[in-house]
């Protein structure tokens, strides 16, 4: 992966960070690796424990970025928040897996969609 696409990757990280903790969630990893893959963002919204992968885009040529999580990609991430909650008993309780697009226009206005309980066993 070139180190613009590395760095676009961790900027808009950031942000989806920022946007979840602008809303009082607690962020409790980031960038975990698990034998499934990584997850992008681990956190607590009251009483959940969330997954969230997010996606990055810096120009629409590519269309929004959410389209970029293929059915092998939700696969993987439900593999690998079902794995970090069997290794963190601490974290006993309900889950879920999100996805935040995040953009950035050419004017430099950035946008975060978010999407609640984007990947589920029905999505796979």
């Amino acid at each position: 992966m070139t180190q613009r696409r590395l760095a676009v990757g961790a900027w808009g990280e950031e942000e989806a960070a920022h946007f979840i903790t602008q809303r009082g969630w607690v962020v409790l990893g980031r960038n975990v690796r698990t034998p499934y893959g990584e997850i992008d963002l681990v956190a607590r919204q009251g009483d959940e424990i969330v997954f969230i992968e997010v996606k990055t885009r810096t120009t629409s040529s590519l269309g929004p970025p959410e389209i970029a999580v293929t059915v092998r990609k939700r696969r993987h991430m439900l593999d690998s928040a079902s794995y970090f909650m069997q290794e963190h008993p601490e974290y006993d309780g309900h889950w879920r897996v999100d996805v935040a697009a995040v953009t950035r226009s050419q004017a430099g206005e950035i946008e975060v969609v978010y999407f609640e309980n984007a990947v589920n066993e029905d999505a796979s």
